[in-house]
């Protein structure tokens, strides 16, 4: 059983519902006002989490006319300033998530957007995959000793073992996703079965932070024991955003909830007769029957015995073989489904 960790009232773990994090990153570009309409279709869909990303531009990067490889010709530079909450936008957004009944994470950029974070109780840390090697971020973090969630895009399984100890190290909860940082992702390059290896090596919860088009993904995730999905949420693709055409709007992403939460309560392990399968048992198995009038004294015979629905006789179609060469006590009609005190 893996470790299991708890964000507020939210256990993750393999005994409770897959965590879904709805995440609208800065799909937002930098309004309250669509950050809002983006709870409330996290909220209307299902998910558990409305996460954002908080940038603060200056304290995170150099400004250079750098781009974000294929997601956008404009420099990174520009697209964050322009996608950038305020401390008090945040507040707010944080008290509107509380009014609206779901967790509200965020991913830091930097230690003072730590810090930011800090002043209204962040209850978890969901760091993205470009820091999972900023040795000085991830011990200011560690030192808040809440939970985190790492992503771990980009990186190989040496730099992931680093992270892993340092928190570790911290007794900081820990969940741990995979992620490939290609947007869109493509299905080759997922690579679900690193799931299981997450399991086996580090012992926390682990889930995905899928960038592929579609749900397919994480709900191959999940079927492959994946605790945590991760999705990008959008009003709609159409708008302007290097994330919004990979995002899933207010249909998909309650499709992808509903799917999730199928497909964990069908991963049990255990073969039984279960009780619900008892009423089936009786009409679609057999019991032995006479396929023809058999007198007192004649044994039984793969000639006048056979087996027919439904399973509601004495002796079922499995006892068959053991009542054959045994004599009838008494005479019996064809067609009979045969009891034990017909049998001498």
């Amino acid at each position: 059983m893996l470790k299991e960790i708890q964000i507020k009232t939210h256990k993750i773990g393999e005994k409770f519902p897959v965590f879904i994090i709805a995440e609208a990153g800065i799909n937002h570009n930098g309004s309250l006002a669509i950050a809002k309409k983006l709870v409330d279709l996290a909220k209307k869909a299902g998910a558990d989490c409305l996460k954002i990303q908080t940038h603060i531009t200056e304290e995170e990067m150099i400004k250079t006319n750098i781009l974000p490889g294929k997601i956008s010709k404009k420099p990174l530079w520009d697209i964050i300033k322009n996608c950038e909450l305020t401390e008090k936008e945040e507040l707010q957004l944080n008290e509107y998530c509380k009014k609206k009944k779901i967790l509200f994470l965020s991913t830091p950029f930097s230690i003072p957007a730590v810090d930011r974070l800090e002043k209204i109780k962040m209850p978890a840390y969901k760091i993205g995959s470009g820091e999972l090697t900023n040795l000085p971020f991830l011990k200011h973090i560690a030192k808040t000793r809440k939970p985190v969630i790492l992503s771990t895009g980009m990186s190989n399984m040496n730099e992931i073992k680093y992270a892993v100890k340092l928190f570790k190290k911290t007794k900081t909860p820990l969940a741990i996703l995979q992620t490939t940082s290609e947007y869109p992702c493509d299905y080759k390059d997922i690579n679900l079965g690193v799931i299981d290896n997450y399991k086996k090596l580090f012992n926390v919860p682990i889930g995905i932070s899928d960038h592929s088009l579609g749900i397919y993904t994480a709900l191959g995730a999940v079927a492959k024991g994946a605790l945590i999905i991760e999705k990008h949420i959008t009003l709609d693709k159409k708008m302007p955003g290097p994330d919004q055409k990979l995002s899933l709007e207010f249909k998909e992403l309650s499709e992808l909830v509903k799917g999730c939460r199928a497909i964990k309560l069908a991963l049990g392990n255990s073969k039984r007769i279960l009780k619900n399968e008892l009423p089936v048992l009786k009409f679609a198995r057999e019991s032995v029957v006479t396929m023809k009038k058999i007198s007192k004294g004649v044994k039984f015979t793969e000639e006048n015995l056979t087996t027919k629905r439904p399973n509601t006789g004495e002796i079922p179609s499995k006892e068959f073989y053991k009542i054959i060469g045994k004599k009838a006590s008494k005479n019996i009609q064809k067609n009979k489904q045969l009891k034990y005190s017909d049998i001498t």
